[in-house]
Order: structure tokens, then C-alpha cells, then sequence
């Protein structure tokens, strides 16, 4: 059975894409000092470069902001129809009067 896959948090990954873009130390002593890839350094630097800092944010986290959006949404919409419907109901009531 093959090695279980590290994972870096988002602060780690840009520690080591600054440290890179810093340019002080070449790619492969960052890789040995924080014990990575140089290709994976490089591939970090150039996501720094293009994005900058948010793009080691995790997936999961821009999920939830979608969701919280969505969610406020479809509460207004909620909101929305509930008026609708009330002020539905008083001019059905005036019309069944009539």
C-alpha cells in the first residue's frame, strides 16, 4: 500500500511560495529546509504570483461562502413571498366581501 499523501495548510503553502518569490535562497534549499518538492515550491510560487495570498484557501471555505449566500438568497425570496401572500389574502378577503 502506497504512502498516505501529505497535506499543507494554506499559511505553510504561502510561507514557503514567499520565501521563493523572496528570491534569498534557491528553490532546492527551501525544499530541503521545509522538506518538500522543489517542483512543488515552484508550482506554489507561480500560484502566488498569478493569484496571490487566497489562493491557497481551501475549497471547503469558498463552499460555505456560497452556500451562506445562497441560503440569504432564498431567505429574502421567503421574505418576499410571504408579503405577496398576505397582501394576496386581504384582497381576497375584499372580493369575497363584495
Amino acid at each position: 500500500m502506497g504512502r498516505k499523501r501529505r497535506q499543507f495548510s494554506s499559511q505553510f503553502k504561502f510561507t514557503v511560495a514567499l520565501e521563493a518569490v523572496k528570491g534569498l535562497k534557491t528553490v532546492n534549499e527551501i525544499a530541503s529546509e521545509y522538506n518538500v518538492h522543489p517542483t512543488q515550491v515552484g508550482t506554489w510560487k507561480r500560484q502566488l504570483l498569478a493569484e496571490g495570498p487566497g489562493v491557497f484557501d481551501s475549497h471547503a471555505d469558498r463552499d460555505l461562502q456560497e452556500q451562506a449566500a445562497r441560503e440569504t438568497e432564498l431567505y429574502e425570496q421567503i421574505g418576499r413571498l410571504k408579503m405577496e401572500l398576505e397582501w394576496l389574502k386581504k384582497k381576497a378577503a375584499l372580493f369575497n366581501r363584495g
